[in-house]
């Protein structure tokens, strides 16, 4: 029980900058494990400072985010994120990101997540 409130606390903490976009990074583990957007590319990228970079990039078109559920059980967690979302292009939407976590040592550890590639795709510059 008392793992799965440290995981909840660093998960609130994360959420709560992420959605300001600031203050999130404090909680992440210095060899993060980051896996998503492609489900045929499997292999994670490594480290705290390559995951800042990919949160930059979505840092760019998501305006606003709120956890919509979240189950946590010990170090694992299972979070359903709803963002919406502005492209450069100028197109709006609205969507779930489902986001499977781990922490260790007091940390996040890894995050995998699933969303809707194809909308991303068709409205981000290549």
């Amino acid at each position: 029980m008392e793992t799965s409130a440290s995981t909840k606390k660093l998960l609130e903490t994360y959420y709560k900058g992420f959605a300001q976009k600031e203050g999130w990074e404090s909680v992440i583990a210095d060899d993060f494990s980051y896996t998503g957007g492609d489900i045929s590319k499997t292999t994670p990228l490594i480290g705290k400072a390559a995951y800042i970079e990919v949160i930059k990039r979505f840092s760019r078109v998501f305006q606003s985010m709120r956890v919509k559920q979240m189950i946590v059980d010990g170090e694992n967690a299972s979070v359903i994120g709803n963002y919406d979302f502005k492209f450069p292009n100028g197109e709006t939407v609205n969507g779930d990101v489902s986001e499977i976590w781990k922490a260790k040592n007091g940390k996040l550890k890894a995050l995998t997540i699933f969303f809707d590639t194809l909308t991303f795709d068709r409205n981000t510059p290549k």
